[in-house]
């Protein structure tokens, strides 16, 4: 089955023709702190390998998206996607239907021989799920560890960014004990190897080099790619494994060895160090930049 209905659990904002819209997450809470913080970008990519080791995900993604022809597009568009869930106010709930409308369509057979559809809440709902175990995860790393309460708040900030996308509450955990539940099921019966995902963190696959910029940086960047691409795709592969969650990793396959963990930690200590010694235009993503001053300009 798939859910083609807009949520009417916890909505407060009035849509067009009388539509009732989701709550987006609230400003100054814990998601917006993080959310846009550019932190976030190295976090992202143990999430989107998460995602991609759902077979139903894997075979969507594999036959559909443009990942592979044009990763960067396809970045920035994801990328754009996500702060607008989080720091969009009105438009927020919009984002999340464009989401759902290009998702219609997309649907076949999985790397296990079932019958899928992407808006199904299986597939649909662990989309959503893979976002907070990385936030928590490589939140230790790269910003602090959440206290309890913290934890619980982003949790419920997450059931939010999940309503924005169409989601009802019968299909999230609603409690991150709950979640834990959902979460351990989902690594010991759904989740595996995929071919999608082991191609999100191989280092010797084909990589298109970006397009724009001047006459003068194309061509310096033409004649630099063989080597800025292993050195990306290596970078790559290292935060997407490195900040995912142990139980991930082995229910993916992935490996994890002492020198990397020291590598990282040392990594994420620098990181942790200087982001919050940078004026707010770089520390925070443009949306979110945007979003916090509007915010502050209105509270004032």
């Amino acid at each position: 089955m798939s859910t083609t209905r807009e949520p009417a659990e916890q909505t407060a904002r009035g849509g067009p023709a009388g539509r009732t819209d989701p709550e987006p997450p609230p400003p100054g809470g814990v998601l917006w702190t993080i959310a846009g913080d550019v932190r976030a970008l190295l976090m992202l990519p143990a999430a989107f390998t998460m995602q991609v080791a759902h077979p139903a995900i894997a075979a969507g993604v594999d036959e559909y998206s443009v990942f592979r022809t044009d990763p960067w597009g396809r970045g920035e568009r994801s990328l754009r996607s996500v702060q607008l869930w989080v720091y969009g106010g009105e438009g927020a709930a919009e984002e999340g239907r464009r989401v759902r409308r290009l998702h219609r369509g997309i649907q076949g057979t999985d790397t296990r021989g079932r019958r899928y559809h992407s808006l199904d809440p299986a597939c649909y709902a662990w989309v959503h799920a893979t976002g907070f175990p990385v936030y928590t995860y490589a939140g230790r790393y790269l910003l602090r560890r959440f206290t309890p309460a913290q934890e619980r708040q982003l949790y419920r900030e997450w059931l939010q960014v999940g309503r924005i996308l169409g989601l009802h509450d019968r299909d999230m955990p609603q409690s991150i004990e709950e979640y834990r539940e959902y979460w351990g099921r989902m690594l010991a019966e759904e989740i595996e190897p995929t071919a999608v995902a082991r191609e999100l963190v191989a280092t010797d696959v084909p990589l298109p080099r970006p397009e724009g910029g001047g006459p003068l940086s194309r061509l310096l960047l033409r004649l630099t790619w063989p080597v800025l691409r292993v050195a990306f795709l290596r970078f790559r592969a290292f935060v997407s494994v490195g900040y995912m969650p142990p139980e991930a990793r082995a229910a993916i396959g992935l490996e994890w060895s002492p020198a990397q963990e020291r590598r990282l930690r040392r990594f994420s200590a620098v990181v942790r160090l200087l982001v919050p010694l940078l004026p707010e235009r770089l520390r925070y993503l443009p949306i979110a930049r945007r979003a916090r001053a509007e915010w502050r300009a209105g509270a004032r």
